[in-house]
């Protein structure tokens, strides 16, 4: 009997299936097994950097380090501002940190008080998530040891050793050098350097005011990274320094200044109001820039309270305005030196002479001089200072041509120093009065005797008449002021290299000569009886100085009283003035002071002037030399027995220590 084939068939027809199900899902496999042994192919060779460093980070962290910040040195390299160790306690908000109770805490080992607590709780809550906040600055050995100690028991608690900005002279260049503060909202801009992610760091400060803030870019340096070790919530284990990436440094910033004078300048002064500001008359390098009274920077680094800072805000003699930069002032007669170039650059004879009595009567009102000069020509004039021979020169000027030379020796500009704060002032004119005054654009005769006096319209800031002596003293260069000498050992441009003065030279050497009349530097005794012998003598020997006071009201007539309105209320009195140069024959240094409602000029402003160039002329080696000239030596004697005559020998120094009996050097009891 046959077998059914259908039998046969449906047994070849599943096992047909089977393996082609087989080889299908095999090759599945296969392909899956490939793709994943290629995926960990890729990622055990090919990605291994990346996920290393991934996994790296989830274990490290990097905390942004400031760099040290530049140093900021005088002529001679004397550090002006620098930084020091700082033991810095900090806080940083975590998850379910108790931050008041923290607070409150930390108030056993440091000084905070409840409203500093209050202000320290709203800046917590308004950073970013673990991000430290500090807390206090200058913490003692002992307070940063004990909370060293209780880490462990303080979560969200750091304290830690930086650096902080520290100005070794305190106020005698605050204003120069400015200081450095805390970053704040509005110092961070969302795109340039001020959004660094440094600038969140809480040990980062910046520059306000002076060189400090001019300069900051180049101070700030390239921020360094501390490497440490995290646990999986972000917080700090431990330490790795062996990752760590150092900082770079900020540039040096070397100033023109001479910490000798601008100190000596800050002595002289002392709590008086006012400004010194003193130029090479060869190169223009400003060699002081004072303003006073002053403060101390280093209060502003740790940051005052607020009863501190209104206490200076509010003080009449304002100690945080730069008189030297930012205040401008009448000039006083210190203006007559440009009224009289003025007059010989356009034809004046310098032999006219006026008399003064005291008092002048023109254009229906009496003009007032402060004494009867009788007859004066230009040259006595500028020496006496008289009022009524500058009423009449100026008229026979006229202002525009007043203006001119006074705006060429650089009054009532803007110089380039590198800091900012200027303040122009007003050398006025025709087109002033046009352009300001429009209801009364016309420039009235009788406004022109009292710009020939320096008052008036025309005010100036000490740096300008600084500026002007310093062109008067050279002659021949239209000097510019400099105060940046060099940044990071670059140097920057002469205040020389800026073209010559567009004037006659003779015409200058006449004004110079008679500033040297001023102070009797020519031979003269116009000092003595003007009040300014003693006080423009250097006393250095043949080292002389030509210089101009000034006196300038403050309040006009109705201001101070008695001689040169020195005496009654002090907001009220004249401001003192004083423009030199010396040695006079060979002018080396310039320099202007002013003692803000200081009176007369020669008894307020000259004896300053005359301390400070004395520091100046006494560190020049050359000008020391002349002054400290070896006496000559005695005749040799004369006579026919001369030949046999035996000097006697100079006597034999004494030991303070030695006895009467002693050998000389034998130690005493």
């Amino acid at each position: 009997m046959a077998e059914p084939s259908i039998f046969f068939e449906e047994v070849n027809e599943r096992q047909g299936i089977f393996h082609r199900r087989a080889f299908v899902l095999g090759g599945i496999a296969g392909l899956g097994l490939a793709a994943l042994s290629g995926r960990l192919a890729q990622l055990q060779l090919i990605e291994t950097q990346r996920y290393e460093k991934l996994s790296a980070s989830n274990q490290f962290n990097f905390k942004l380090m400031p760099p040290p910040r530049g140093l900021i040195v005088d002529r001679d390299g004397v550090v002006l501002a620098s930084n020091r160790p700082n033991f810095r306690l900090m806080v940083a908000r975590d998850k379910g940190s108790d931050v008041p109770g923290t607070l409150k805490t930390l108030a056993e080992f440091v000084p905070l008080d409840d409203k500093r607590q209050a202000r320290l709780i709203k800046d917590i809550a308004n950073a970013p998530k673990r991000a430290p906040v500090e807390v206090m600055e200058d913490m003692t050995w002992e307070q940063f040891s004990a909370i060293n100690l209780r880490g462990p028991e303080l979560p969200g608690v750091s304290a830690d050793m930086g650096e902080v900005r520290v100005y070794p002279h305190g106020g005698a260049f605050a204003h120069v050098i400015g200081y450095v503060a805390k970053v704040n909202k509005d110092d961070i801009t969302p795109d340039g350097p001020n959004s660094d992610p440094i600038m969140l760091n809480p040990g980062f400060r910046i520059g306000k005011q002076g060189v400090e803030k001019a300069f900051d870019l180049d101070l700030r340096g390239k921020p360094g990274a501390q490497k440490v070790e995290v646990d999986a919530n972000g917080r700090e284990v431990r330490q790795d320094p062996a990752g760590d990436v150092p900082a770079v440094p900020g540039k040096e910033i070397r100033l023109t200044l001479d910490a000798d004078i601008q100190l000596r300048a800050e002595q002289v002064f002392g709590e008086e109001s006012g400004a010194a500001v003193m130029m090479d008359c060869r190169n223009g390098d400003i060699l002081c820039m004072f303003s006073g009274p002053s403060f101390d920077a280093n209060r502003f680094v740790r940051g005052l309270t607020g009863a501190e800072y209104k206490a200076l805000a509010e003080y009449e003699r304002k100690p945080l305005f730069n008189k030297a930069l930012t205040a401008t002032y009448p000039p006083g007669s210190t203006f007559k030196t440009m009224v009289a170039l003025a007059a010989l650059e356009n034809g004046y004879d310098p032999k006219t002479q006026h008399v003064c009595n005291k008092t002048w009567f023109w254009g229906g009102r009496l003009w007032h001089c402060d004494e009867a000069h009788g007859v004066q020509d230009l040259h006595t004039a500028i020496a006496t200072s008289c009022d009524i021979y500058f009423y009449q020169c100026a008229l026979s000027v006229g202002p525009d041509k007043i203006a001119r030379v006074a705006k060429a020796f650089g009054l009532g500009t803007l110089f380039d120093i590198g800091i900012p704060g200027q303040k122009a002032g007003l050398v006025p004119d025709t087109a002033y009065k046009r352009r300001t005054f429009p209801k009364d654009p016309v420039w009235h005769a009788g406004e022109t005797p009292s710009m020939g006096i320096g008052q008036g319209y025309t005010h100036l800031n000490p740096l300008q008449l600084c500026v002007q002596a310093a062109r008067l003293g050279n002659g021949r260069k239209a000097l510019h002021p400099r105060l940046v000498r060099s940044i990071g050992g670059v140097e920057q441009k002469s205040g020389a290299a800026w073209g010559d003065l567009p004037f006659d030279p003779k015409n200058i050497d006449f004004v110079r000569n008679g500033m040297a009349a001023v102070t009797g530097a020519a031979g003269e005794h116009i000092a003595h009886a003007t009040g300014m012998g003693a006080a423009s003598d250097l006393g250095l020997g043949p080292i002389k100085m030509a210089g101009k006071t000034g006196t300038a009201q403050a309040q006009g007539y109705s201001g101070g009283t008695g001689a040169h309105g020195a005496v009654g209320d002090w907001k009220k009195r004249d401001h003192a003035w004083f423009i030199c140069f010396a040695p006079y024959d060979e002018p080396r240094y310039a320099m202007s002071v002013l003692v803000e409602h200081g009176g007369f000029g020669a008894t307020a402003a000259a004896p300053k002037a005359r301390e400070i160039m004395r520091v100046a002329l006494l560190k020049d080696p050359e000008l020391r030399a002349k002054i400290e000239k070896p006496l000559p030596l005695p005749a040799a004697p004369t006579g026919p027995e001369s030949g046999d005559i035996v000097p006697d020998l100079p006597p034999t120094p004494v030991d303070p220590n030695s006895q009467p009996g002693l050998p000389q050097g034998t130690p005493t009891a």
